[in-house]
């Protein structure tokens, strides 16, 4: 994948839409939304009840490609506070094999603040890291560099008749917007006026594709 820069920091991302950075062996995730399926199933709505662990498999796969050792998850990792323990045997012990491993650190959301049972790993609001905030929803008047998620943007683009959507990364002067790595998460248009709001002048849409970066300036 290719790097680019963001607060005089380099960073990789992939496709999938984690975040890889070199200088901290570090890996950012948002949005995973873990057992977001069982708590539809509470409502009635029933669905296929593999998210967590399907989420789960892919963001191994990444520290296996990557070798992070350190990994960020930035708010909303559980669909509610209450998730961790629904989760089903196998996604549990691949969680907490991951967060014995590495240093884990969850920043809560709007979904999963005030859990407690997290299956390893520390709990932060926010935190900063070489000058970087990293938290969960963009605070339009931060003036320091910043990543966050809770938007889930997506590129959606009209490709000779063919409505195309990818998840994509958000960028701006101060703002890095990521996406949603959950397999059960929808997605909020790139170009949604409350995304360009938060980040301000000059947004592009980042999307990573095999050896090359494509980037899709944003309209005000």
């Amino acid at each position: 994948m290719v790097p680019f820069s963001f607060g005089g920091q380099s960073f990789v991302p992939s496709a999938d839409g984690a975040l890889y950075w070199p200088a901290r062996n570090a890996l950012l995730v948002a949005d995973l939304h873990f057992e977001k399926a069982s708590w539809f199933a509470r409502l009635g709505q029933f669905l296929p009840p593999y998210d967590s662990l399907a989420t789960l498999q892919a963001l191994a796969r990444e520290v296996e490609r990557t070798g992070a050792t350190t990994l960020y998850c930035l708010g909303d990792s559980f669909h509610d506070r209450f998730g961790c323990d629904r989760l089903p045997e196998d996604a549990r012990a691949l969680l907490t094999a991951l967060t014995a491993r590495l240093d884990w650190v969850w920043i809560t959301g709007n979904h999963d603040s005030g859990f407690v049972d997290h299956c390893g790993g520390r709990i932060e609001v926010e935190c900063v890291i070489d000058g970087i905030v990293l938290r969960h929803e963009a605070e339009r008047g931060e003036a320091r560099p910043e990543m966050s998620g809770h938007y889930h943007p997506k590129l959606r683009v009209n490709l000779k008749g063919r409505h195309v959507a990818r998840r994509c990364f958000v960028a701006g002067e101060t703002k890095l917007i990521l996406p949603a790595f959950g397999s059960l998460t929808g997605g909020l248009d790139a170009a949604h006026p409350e995304i360009v709001r938060k980040v301000g002048p000059g947004a592009a849409a980042l999307v990573p594709v095999t050896g090359r970066l494509l980037r899709f300036p944003i309209a005000a």
